[in-house]
């Protein structure tokens, strides 16, 4: 007699390995060309700036020839800031952190812009003998081109985990199970259909299957 069927229980589909998530890629604090020059050129107008101050006070102590170079310096304090205008432009737009992508600090575009309003103010103000007034606004000056100073060479922030790893991350989520295991599944149904699961031979079929008998 032939062997009664046997129940196949059914195989769970095993679960797909999750893709590897990307790691958490810090930007490096930015040397790029942009910075190294925002720093070079704010270097040199704190210099200025501070050259600026002993000039003025030699010229408030008698020395009247001084007042020509404080003029000279305010002139090259202007070009200074007028090279680090499209500089700091360049920072916002990327370079800040070394090729990491994304947008940089928006403070020097701002920062150099307003010291360029305050420089023009302040020169103004030198012209008409002011000097209440310009001796204020030269402090202002110095002090916002020290603060220029200090976050120029302050290093730039790690970036978060760059936004474009995340895509490739969840593509690779997305990625079924390997492909031995798919040629698995496929051949287990025609590998279990004559037997039932039980692992015995199939029983035959076609004319004179009765006369056969497999033994249990």
């Amino acid at each position: 007699m032939s062997s009664p069927p046997v129940a196949r229980t059914p195989r769970l589909p095993s679960p797909a390995p999750a893709g590897p998530s990307a790691p958490a890629r810090a930007v490096p604090p930015g040397t790029g060309l942009p910075r190294l020059l925002l720093r070079a050129t704010a270097t040199a107008s704190a210099v200025l700036g501070l050259a600026q101050t002993v000039l003025a006070g030699s010229f408030l102590n008698g020395h009247y020839e001084a007042l020509r170079a404080h003029e000279l310096g305010a002139m090259a304090l202007g070009g200074l800031l007028l090279v680090q205008l499209p500089v700091a432009a360049l920072v916002r737009r990327g370079g800040g952190a070394g090729g990491g992508g994304g947008r940089g600090p928006w403070w020097p575009l701002g920062g150099t812009a307003l010291l360029l309003a305050a420089l023009g103010a302040q020169m103004g103000t030198g012209y008409e003998r002011a000097v209440g007034v310009h001796v204020t606004l030269g402090v202002l000056l110095v002090s916002g081109l020290l603060f220029g100073l200090v976050g120029a060479w302050r290093p730039a922030p790690a970036l978060s985990p760059s936004s474009d790893s995340e895509p490739v991350a969840e593509a690779l989520a997305e990625v079924p199970a390997s492909s031995g295991s798919e040629a698995e599944s496929e051949s287990e149904p025609n590998a279990g259909a004559g037997d039932g699961g039980s692992g015995r031979l199939p029983r035959p079929t076609g004319a004179g299957a009765d006369a056969v008998e497999v033994a249990p």
